[in-house]
């Protein structure tokens, strides 16, 4: 199935849209449209989906149409959007995908980056603002990576990456590897007990069963990249124990704000974008 363009809003209305396949269920346009409606932005932000293979096509369809300001990407485009725009932030090099495309008045890319990164860095530190030594990554797509890297950007040298498979998981530990920082990376299976002062999961719920969880116990600060639904059986240990918890919907509202401010050219209001967000996955709770 080709890739959607969505119609044309009227003239003079800047838009934006977040792109990937599946989109249906994606918070960006619930997060970017409050951050418009907080600042009184007349903008337009739509979910569109966009499969594997089908980003060319779609950017092709949006080309000399001066309305469009800014791209945000999910799976499975953020590999693929790399042959398409040149010009790139070093932090796309840095985590091997983009997920912002800078748009042009003419509607053509101009620029590449990647906020999951400094998003996650900034949703760490919002909860834990001191620095870490070591940490501990559940998972091993490119949401480890990313998250992975902020753990490095936070200060941590040490990195063990528990997977399923490990030859799975060798791109990813490739890619913290390459860090300038040069952090010792390890490759375990899931019967591995974490290390260091934070435990980052990128794993389905249904994956965390009460052995797993009581392996973590003694983690400080987990980071939970899942935030639906929620808690997750890490979330919740974590919330009962005392300890730091770092959602999902955290990195998910500073990437978005990052990519506002890009898009935008104004600081993001984080604080409406948040509640926008928490309001929308309650409602989803209920339903």
């Amino acid at each position: 199935m080709p890739a959607e363009v969505p119609d044309r809003p009227p003239a003079g209305v800047p838009r934006c849209a977040v792109l990937g396949d599946p989109i249906a269920h994606s918070l960006s346009p619930t997060l970017h449209r409050a951050g418009y409606a907080a600042l009184g932005l007349d903008w337009r932000y739509d979910a569109v989906r966009v499969p594997a293979g089908g980003l060319t096509a779609f950017l092709d369809g949006i080309a000399e149409d001066p309305s469009w300001r800014g791209l945000s990407l999910t799976m499975p485009l953020k590999r693929e959007v790399l042959d398409l725009v040149p010009h790139r932030d070093p932090r796309v090099e840095l985590a091997g995908g983009a997920n912002t495309v800078v748009l042009a008045r003419d509607g053509r890319p101009t620029r590449l980056d990647n906020t999951d990164l400094p998003g996650a860095v900034a949703a760490v530190a919002e909860r834990h603002d001191a620095p870490l030594t070591a940490a501990t990554i559940l998972g091993a797509g490119a949401t480890a990576a990313s998250t992975g890297l902020a753990a490095v950007e936070r200060g941590a040298r040490r990195l063990r990456l528990i997977a399923r498979d490990a030859e799975r998981a060798a791109p990813t530990a490739a890619v913290l590897r390459a860090h300038p920082a040069a952090p010792v990376v390890e490759v375990l299976g899931l019967d591995a007990r974490p290390v260091g002062e934070l435990l980052i999961s990128t794993v389905p719920a249904g994956a965390q069963d009460d052995a797993l969880v009581a392996r973590c116990a003694q983690v400080p600060v987990v980071f939970e990249v899942v935030y639906h639904p929620w808690p997750t059986p890490l979330a919740a240990a974590a919330l009962a124990d005392g300890r730091a918890l770092v959602s999902g919907l955290d990195l998910l509202v500073h990437q978005a704000a990052l990519q506002f401010t890009l898009f935008t050219g104004v600081p993001a209001p984080l604080a409406a974008m948040r509640a926008a967000g928490e309001a929308d996955l309650a409602a989803r709770t209920e339903g």
